[in-house]
């Protein structure tokens, strides 16, 4: 599997609050994989980060080497593209381990869309949230 493309999302209920991950990741437009996890106490754009982490940590367990990432964060986008400043102190770390992780691919790219286009990822997300909620 060469080039796979992965929808990601994260948030938070309460911002900081009880967060969680989505990541859905697709290779010749078939689902290989789908995550919905909590990560404890984050914030949004943590959780979105968080999000971004495992779905490249996800992409290069399935030995993907050209990498399309998808998220609705535009803040989050737009600081992996370079275009926005990283000011946070959190986030700036969190940053470096995805530019990091991102070095190991032969291509990759970051875009972004709105919420109803990332609708899986997102579903994930609450799923986690109401699943950890509920227990």
């Amino acid at each position: 599997m060469s080039r796979v493309t992965v929808n990601v999302d994260g948030g938070a209920r309460g911002n900081p609050g009880p967060a969680a991950i989505g990541v859905v990741l697709r290779g010749d437009g078939e689902v290989l994989e789908e995550v919905g996890e909590t990560i404890g106490e984050a914030t949004n754009n943590v959780a979105e980060y968080r999000a971004l982490l495992r779905g490249i940590e996800l992409a290069a367990a399935h030995g993907a080497s050209e990498l399309e990432l998808i998220g609705d964060s535009e803040l989050v986008v737009r600081q992996v593209e370079g275009r926005y400043k990283v000011k946070n102190a959190g986030m700036k770390e969190l940053h470096e381990e995805v530019k990091q992780a991102l070095g190991e691919f032969n291509s990759w790219s970051i875009r972004h869309v709105r919420r109803a286009e990332n609708a899986d990822a997102d579903r994930l997300v609450n799923q986690a949230l109401d699943g950890a909620l509920d227990g």
